[in-house]
């Protein structure tokens, strides 16, 4: 299921938005080490497509969509 999130990003002058961090729901806060690629992408796992960011954060590559208007990752079926 997609997991929508808040996002801290910056938005460069040539037009690209580069994700900082990610604010979970319960107000943890996670840094983005470094973004790997960037992209238009799918999510073949939850479905719905946009720009798809492969980040780094906390050692582990981790995918974050930009669906516009909003940002999602890919969340564990419950």
């Amino acid at each position: 299921m997609k997991k929508f999130v808040q996002v801290i990003a910056k938005f460069e002058e040539d037009g690209r938005i580069i994700p900082l961090q990610v604010l979970w729901e319960d107000g943890r806060v996670f840094d983005i080490d470094r973004v790997l690629d960037m992209r238009p992408g799918v999510s073949l796992k939850v479905g719905g497509q946009g720009i798809r960011y492969t980040c780094r954060i906390q050692n582990k590559e981790v995918c974050l969509y930009y669906e516009e208007p909003k940002w999602f990752v890919e969340g564990k079926e419950r």
